[in-house]
């Protein structure tokens, strides 16, 4: 009987230490699942106390806080990631410091976070907000701005390039010239519209609306030079009118060697008396958010009442419709004699242009 006692003893102890084995090996397998790999350096007991705790906290680890949108965080050098989980706490952007901790130091993160002031934009979870700590925080955006956007496509494209600046300040500071350092004299209520000039710009990522657009007027400045505001007058335009023809020019084609063909062609039937027709700025006027640019155009669209609709209006609309290139700004300066008054879209999906001198040439070149 002692024997047989002895032998049910053993054989209870041998089943625990199997089953927490088991146990052991399913909360590390569990673990390296939802979180990764842990770091190398850690002991077998580390490993097993840390994914239990990362197992119980799962959820609260991998759910988005929505205190995290828009909060800023400073993290100074040498600060300990004790600190910065408890703090994170405080400031309501983890639910609980030993849940982030344990993260960090199963990810071997604890000694990896850098000092800087970072800046969240939408909301995080805790994982995500670890992860980003990793990583010193950018001190300059990179803002870029291609040819033929209209100030609200520039405004729309701040945030994504790490900009702290909001859109709706940006066009708030562009929605009037007057005040702004510009190459010639405008209308009274006008806008920056077409001198947000095109291109790649660094600024530092706290800097405000007047930092962010005294670049771009700089550059729009060096394109609307002395040279060039005097080759515009020499086809009977003010520069301002010539801006807004490049804007106009700048939405029509995407290939610069077309763009002075264009211009002249424009440039003819405002000598002539004619209405442009130009369906850019039919799109301009019928824009909103989502759809600036809305394409294909019908026939009721071509009657939308607006002082923008060159379909409806002789000569040129009010203000620019984008902001031009400094390709297209010097096709209106150097816009070639041409006897042609007509263009239109090439049959071979290209997206370029056929052009034509009378409308019945016009009509032939109509795609079948």
């Amino acid at each position: 009987m002692k024997r047989t006692g002895w032998a049910l003893f053993l054989a209870v102890i041998a089943l625990s230490v199997l089953a927490g084995a088991a146990k052991v090996h399913a909360d590390l397998q569990g673990a390296a699942v939802a979180f990764g790999r842990p770091a190398a350096g850690l002991s077998l007991w580390q490993r097993w106390r840390l994914s239990t705790a990362l197992l119980r906290a799962h959820e609260a680890l991998f759910t988005p806080l929505p205190a995290t949108a828009g909060a800023t965080l400073v993290v100074s050098p040498g600060e300990t990631a004790t600190a910065i989980a408890h703090r994170l706490q405080q400031q309501g952007l983890v639910p609980d410091a030993a849940a982030f901790l344990a993260y960090l130091r199963y990810k071997g993160w604890d000694t990896d976070l850098q000092a800087g002031k970072f800046h969240f934009t939408h909301p995080m979870s805790p994982v995500a907000l670890a992860k980003a700590l990793r990583h010193r925080p950018p001190t300059e955006a990179v803002v870029v701005i291609l040819p033929g956007w209209r100030r609200e496509e520039v405004a729309a494209a701040l945030p994504s390039s790490g900009l702290a600046l909001p859109p709706a300040r940006f066009l708030q500071a562009t929605s009037h010239a007057e005040g702004y350092p510009l190459p010639f004299t405008v209308p009274a209520g006008a806008s920056l519209e077409g001198f947000l000039a095109p291109g790649r710009y660094t600024l530092p990522r706290d800097a405000d609306a007047q930092a962010v657009i005294a670049p771009m007027l700089a550059q729009a400045a060096a394109s609307m030079s002395p040279a060039w505001q005097k080759a515009v007058r020499a086809h009977g335009l003010s520069p301002y009118q010539g801006l807004i023809l490049a804007s106009i020019v700048q939405r029509e084609t995407h290939y610069s060697e077309e763009m002075p063909h264009i211009a002249a062609v424009y440039l003819n039937r405002l000598r002539r008396g004619m209405a442009l027709e130009a369906d850019p700025t039919v799109q301009y006027a019928l824009g909103k958010a989502g759809v600036w640019w809305p394409s294909p155009l019908n026939a009721a669209d071509l009657h939308t009442p607006s002082p923008y609709n060159t379909y409806l209006h002789p000569g040129l609309p009010p203000a620019p419709i984008a902001n031009p290139s400094s390709a297209a700004l010097h096709a209106v300066a150097a816009a070639p004699p041409t006897d042609d008054l007509f263009f239109r879209a090439a049959c071979d999906g290209s997206g370029r242009h056929v052009f034509s001198r009378t409308f019945q040439e016009h009509l032939g070149h109509a795609c079948p």
